[in-house]
């Protein structure tokens, strides 16, 4: 066995190992017949191309084969949530406080912050007129600027956004890389509408109740939207469930951890309310945003058991071909 055949059956190991029984001959021996005969390892794309079918032979075994275009949903969602919260944080920087009043800035701006809401604008852009890898490295490019951002201040000493913006919008950026290159137009129009829809509310309503401050507006804004995000992704999911369609379900389950950090000034609030407090301490903040952003990637694999546990019997006929498990 060569070297280059010993790294792919490594690799093969992504598959259930039944699967791997019946057909590994036959897809390592198709790659090899294919890869250059003087290469050494698997090319990247090969490696990525089997860790997906194995992937999805693993979830098609489990039941749980709706799993991925329930995610692809939630990451429209998200990718929708973040244009928005990027049009409103757009014309929140354009506000910052007076040069009297002593608080640093970032030259004309409130802060670093314009940085990763303009990179989330042009992904607003290219999701509508280059879906596909342009849109997905402009949302690649978005997550770095805002963590970029977020270490602006330690390592820079530069203004920035409080955490309890910035941290929601790396983990819908993070979940939004899923989104699917071929979506309808209409679809692919909702993060630019988002966007503009958010810069309206910010410039209409917001600045006659003093919206131009972070502070004011993620303690209101980022619970208001975590709710909202819920609610239409229930909605889907109930919709889709009518019609025997579990894409919303798992889009729900994949949001949570979004949600989650978004909502993390009421769940702070909660447990600091026990106790009499009247507003979030410092360290309830962070201690539910970690146990949010610890617990949350695992539900979906816990999702993915349960799915597993109570699906059909091994008897019970397939649904579509009429054979049995």
């Amino acid at each position: 066995m060569s070297r280059l055949e010993r790294r792919y059956r490594h690799l093969l190991r992504a598959y259930p190992t039944d699967y791997r029984h019946s057909r590994g001959d036959e897809i390592v021996g198709t790659y090899l017949d294919l890869a250059d005969p003087r290469r050494r390892w698997p090319s990247v794309a090969d490696a990525a191309d089997l860790v997906r079918g194995g992937l999805r032979q693993r979830l098609r075994a489990a039941g749980a084969s709706d799993l991925i275009p329930g995610v692809r949903l939630a990451a429209l969602l998200a990718l929708t949530t973040a244009t928005f919260l990027a049009g409103f944080w757009t014309l929140v920087e354009q506000s910052p406080p007076p040069a009297e009043a002593g608080v640093p800035v970032f030259g004309p701006f409130e802060s670093t912050g314009i940085v990763a809401w303009l990179a989330w604008l042009v992904v607003a852009v290219l999701a509508l007129v280059a879906p596909g890898r342009p849109a997905r490295v402009a949302v690649a490019g978005a997550v770095l600027a805002t963590v970029a951002v977020l270490l602006a201040d330690p390592v820079a000493g530069l203004p920035r956004p409080p955490l309890l913006v910035l941290v929601p919008q790396v983990a819908l950026g993070v979940l939004a890389l899923a989104v699917d290159s071929r979506l309808p137009l209409p679809a692919r129009a909702l993060p630019i509408v988002a966007a503009a829809g958010g810069g309206a509310f910010s410039g209409g309503a917001g600045n006659q109740l003093y919206w131009g401050s972070y502070r004011w507006t993620s303690e209101l804004l980022l619970p208001a939207t975590g709710v909202v995000l819920l609610g239409v992704a229930l909605l889907l999911g109930v919709g889709l469930a009518m019609r025997r369609d579990w894409r919303g379900g798992w889009a729900v389950v994949a949001l949570l951890t979004p949600i989650g950090l978004l909502s993390v000034h009421i769940l702070a609030g909660a447990v600091d309310g026990l106790a009499g407090a009247p507003r979030p301490t410092y360290p309830t903040l962070v201690g539910a945003a970690l146990t949010v952003g610890l617990l949350g990637p695992v539900v979906l694999p816990a999702a993915v058991a349960l799915r597993r546990r109570t699906r059909g019997s091994p008897d019970e006929p397939c649904p579509t071909c009429g054979t049995r498990r």
